[in-house]
């Protein structure tokens, strides 16, 4: 019996290059403070904000699931999303992943994020429900030391309000990430035009 291929996907907003930039100085900020191996810093150009992440899918059924993304964006006009502030999952006082947060003043990108995962509802397994929080991932923090944790937490907490800048948000993408030994490699399978 031949296995179906898949493809590794997940939807997300590009972030502009200038505002990438900004975080990778906060990522070489943090990175000469900390002991290395201590974070695994995502690489600059893969910053991005994640709407959804879908894991395998058929890659049969990646033309459907274009044409249900296609039909959720038509209603959704280009927005501002703003990139600030520094912050950690689960909690800055215990911090995993570390983020850059990105918002958008006049509150679409949660409604944004909602039509996504209902375009996406028939790829992947049900879930449960979690609060979205718009964010780019810096760095997965990894077996710190309780000293480490503190220090990182304390770092942390000086950039809570830090600025990266802000862009108007007029497309999002479905993402292939191909995992390698060299770490992932994002390509854009297809990009949908905000409002069209």
């Amino acid at each position: 019996m031949n296995e179906k291929e898949h493809f590794r996907l997940f939807v997300a907003i590009q972030i502009p290059e200038q505002i990438r930039n900004r975080m990778a100085a906060v990522q070489t900020e943090l990175r000469e403070k900390l002991p290395e191996r201590t974070v695994t810093w995502t690489k600059a150009e893969q910053l991005h904000l994640t709407l959804k992440f879908l894991g395998n899918v058929e890659t049969a059924r990646i033309s459907v699931l274009t044409e249900q993304l296609r039909a959720a964006v038509h209603t959704f006009a280009p927005f501002t999303l703003c990139a600030q502030g520094i912050g950690a999952f689960p909690d800055i006082g215990f911090p995993r992943v570390i983020w850059a947060g990105l918002k958008d003043p006049a509150g679409k990108l949660p409604a944004l994020h909602r039509a996504v995962e209902e375009a996406c509802r028939d790829f992947v397994p049900a879930e449960p429900a979690e609060r979205f929080n718009g964010h780019a991932t810096l760095g997965r923090a990894k077996r710190l030391s309780r000293k480490e944790a503190q220090n990182l937490s304390a770092l942390l907490s000086e950039m809570t309000e830090r600025p990266f800048g802000e862009w108007t948000a007029l497309t999002f993408d479905l993402m292939r990430s191909e995992l390698s030994s060299e770490g992932a490699r994002h390509t854009a399978m297809a990009s949908f035009l905000l409002g069209t």
